[in-house]
């Protein structure tokens, strides 16, 4: 192996590293990490990550935390940003059951995204209980939020308003789920 090849190996297997292994409260590494880490580069290096990563249906995921996704993102951007893998494709329906959610509550999940992004990114909570509680049982429709919250997937504030949080903008195929919301109107 030639010895550029073996320090590009070298940085891919740290960046590989990074991602994974979890070490805040949030999976993933800021960008500025994977610099300070992989050096100036880094942006390269998780481009070759993600072609090794495609045979096992998984990415490296980029999510610009308070900000729209830019087309072409500067490296300033990039250094704010934060990166983590994720699947690339859709989980079957056995997948998903093996982690641990019932059917019923990803459906609630997915009609509370669909509806806080109706409302332009905030829903007060008492709107989505009242939505959530034609589509489940009651009792379950306040458990299920603060499971969304718990997770990750919604934020609340001090005035009950809901948000969606970084796993939504991480996981979440937000124009896809759009898409099928539309499709399933006509």
């Amino acid at each position: 192996m030639s010895r550029r090849k073996a320090y590009y190996a070298n940085k891919i297997k740290r960046a590989v590293h990074l991602l994974f292994y979890r070490k805040h409260r949030k999976p993933g590494v800021k960008g500025w990490e994977l610099r300070k880490a992989l050096g100036s580069d880094y942006p390269k290096v998780l481009k070759v990550l993600d072609k090794h990563l495609k045979p096992f249906d998984l990415q490296v995921k980029t999510v610009f935390e308070g900000e729209k996704s830019p087309e072409k993102p500067t490296l300033d951007q990039l250094n704010k940003a934060r990166f983590c893998i994720t699947l690339r494709g859709e989980l079957t329906p056995k997948e998903a059951k093996m982690m641990g959610w019932r059917i019923d509550d990803l459906a609630g999940l997915a009609v509370t995204i669909a509806y806080i992004m109706s409302k332009k990114g905030k829903a007060t909570r008492k709107e989505v209980q009242e939505l959530l509680q034609n589509k489940l049982p009651g009792w379950k429709v306040g458990i299920n939020i603060d499971r969304y919250i718990r997770y990750g997937y919604l934020m609340q504030d001090e005035n009950e308003q809901l948000y969606l949080d970084w796993r939504t903008h991480t996981e979440v195929d937000q124009k896809a789920l759009i898409d099928l919301v539309l499709s399933t109107e006509t």
